[in-house]
């Protein structure tokens, strides 16, 4: 796709440019947000406004336009979420994020082609979160192939692949302003260094330094800075604030060209390939050997739909539509219908949309038509930081069309992790759902996609498919900071009964002890045939102390006892 930059000049947003090329996008543009005239600096928690002095010949050694706007916004919203998590998607009235809406949208007046954003992010969910809601509102695909990775070989790699950037600013404890003008490959024992005494983020992700980049392998041209002045901020012993102010710069001939390739990452780390391993031997081992058969039973679903709670949750289940009504009412309808219902029962509750924390959506189908007919619909109901979901095709009875099953509370403390953008990390949102939402981790399901291309691997393979996902859910429940979690249900949603040995084996692979459920189904999402699905808890707990008016964290590890196959 045809992309515009996101550029500060800083080695993050320039490495990223050479893997959007890697993975086939085409750049038209550059665009960035500058402080008003006369300052160098401006506290900005969005964008990076040192070293723009320089910005317009980084565009230049690109031979793209570049496009500018003036910060004009505030800071206002500092959560971690951005927008409303009621439908409707706008943004928040004279926040800074809002800058960027207007930059993006005045590119794709000039660029109406344009359909993705190069984003240079790292760890920042902050700005993540920020630049996805700005895209998601404008049609825009976010290419943040940086996201998620190792700081200290995502350093290796950009001065390894030839990007030569140079800190232009320093503000972390060990970095003085000797540092400034120095090149990452000349500053990076001195990183991994202060990373290991003081935590120091070695691609600067706590703000402890900011580059500018001289050359890239996608530039046309050499940047040279003729002159250059320290300017200090804060002149502490420990960590003085300190950049450099660009006087005057100019570009010159590359010595050498170079092809713009960049290394990428195997898709499997290491554990995950020999699952992938695992479950291609147990195919080849034939489909005997005790695994669990489904049961068909004629079934018949409750008129009304059902609700249970437990404590401050809410499980409501066996919303559908009246299988008298008719027929050929579009699914799309069916679908709405169906939050309408739920909505109402929430409301008698005290709950409301926002409060969802998960959504089981079962469809007739999941042909493309039937699937972007429902999401559409869907759409209509979250804002920002939609719930967790898993969404499958069933053979529905006689009659219905669409059923909705969701666990709801009310808790102002919920966070949820949305990722929207391209990445190598695991596959962006192909609905309008979150892939985590905490506390009480509700994972969603996780379906073999190539995180770059979400597109299944070809040729098909069920072994490739089950390392994905289980890849997939391990890297969300990791950036959900749940990592030192408990899964406490596992649901593995099947196309094929007979690969439940096959998925039981991946599980013994792991080590997953944990209560599980194998689930067949007419079909899964992108044609996909095997979906994860986990319930994590932290381990963390909030009780009383003894005089009960306060309160401690305790950690806690659960208990499981291990059981045979059932069918239910």
């Amino acid at each position: 796709m045809k992309y515009v930059a996101l550029l500060s000049g800083g080695k993050d947003s320039c490495y990223n440019l050479s893997h959007c090329n890697a993975n086939g996008h085409q750049l038209v543009a550059a665009a960035t947000l500058s402080p008003q005239s006369g300052k160098d600096e401006i506290d900005s928690y969005m964008y990076q406004t040192v070293g723009q002095d320089a910005i317009e010949f980084v565009a230049r050694a690109l031979e793209v336009p570049l496009y500018r706007r003036v910060i004009q916004g505030d800071a206002i919203e500092q959560n971690a979420e951005y927008g409303s998590r009621s439908a409707g998607g706008a943004g928040v009235l004279g926040d800074e994020t809002e800058d960027l809406y207007t930059l993006l949208e005045h590119v794709k007046v000039h660029h109406p082609d344009v359909q993705g954003v190069s984003v240079g992010a790292i760890l920042s969910n902050y700005q993540r979160v920020r630049v996805e809601h700005v895209c998601r509102r404008l049609f825009l695909t976010p290419l943040a192939y940086l996201w998620q990775r190792d700081q200290a070989e995502l350093l290796s790699e950009m001065i390894a692949a030839g990007i030569k950037s140079v800190l232009i600013k320093v503000a972390g404890i060990g970095l003085t302003v000797k540092h400034l003008g120095k090149t990452l490959h000349e500053m990076q024992d001195t990183l991994t260094r202060l990373n290991s005494l003081y935590g120091l983020h070695i691609c600067g992700e706590g703000g402890e330094y900011e580059t500018l980049t001289l050359d890239s392998p996608l530039f046309k041209h050499r940047i040279v800075l003729d002159e250059t002045e320290v300017v200090m901020h804060t002149d502490n012993e420990f960590a003085p604030v300190a950049y450099l102010r660009i006087k005057r710069a100019s570009l010159h001939p590359k010595e050498s060209s170079t092809d713009g390739r960049v290394e990428v990452l195997p898709l499997l780390e290491d554990r995950f390939g020999k699952l992938k391993n695992a479950v291609e031997n147990s195919v080849l081992e034939g489909y005997e050997n005790g695994s669990c058969e489904p049961t068909n039973k004629p079934h018949r679903i409750p008129d009304h739909p059902s609700t249970h709670t437990i404590g401050s949750w809410l499980a409501v289940g066996n919303i559908h539509t009246d299988p008298s009504l008719d027929s050929e009412i579009p699914l799309e309808e069916q679908v709405r219908d169906c939050f309408i219902q739920l909505q109402g029962i929430l409301e008698s509750h005290d709950l409301r949309m926002e409060d969802v924390a998960n959504i089981t959506l079962l469809l007739p189908s999941l042909a493309p038509e039937v699937f972007a007919a429902a999401n559409k619909a869907y759409a209509e109901f979250f804002g920002a930081s939609p719930p967790s979901r898993a969404c499958v095709g069933v053979d529905l009875p006689e009659g219905v069309g669409v059923m909705l099953e969701c666990v709801a509370r009310k808790d102002s403390t919920r966070r949820a992790l949305h990722v929207q953008g391209l990445s190598y990390w695991a596959p962006a949102n192909i609905g309008p759902y979150s892939q985590a939402v905490e506390p009480y981790v509700f994972v969603s399901g996780q379906i073999g996609l190539l995180p770059p291309s979400l597109t299944l691997p070809s040729p098909p393979s069920l072994a490739f498919e089950t390392a994905l996902a289980f890849q997939h859910t391990d890297r969300v429940i990791r950036a959900a900071n749940a990592a030192g979690g408990h899964v406490l249900l596992s649901l593995y949603w099947l196309a094929d009964g007979v690969d439940t040995i096959r998925i039981r084996r991946a599980c013994e692979m792991v080590c997953e002890k944990t209560p599980t459920l194998f689930l067949v189904v007419a079909s899964l999402p992108r044609g996909a045939r095997v979906e994860k699905q986990v319930l994590v808890h932290t381990g963390e707990f909030t009780v009383p102390d003894e005089d009960e008016d306060t309160f401690t964290q305790v950690s806690r590890t659960p208990e499981f006892l291990s059981g045979t196959c059932m069918h239910i």
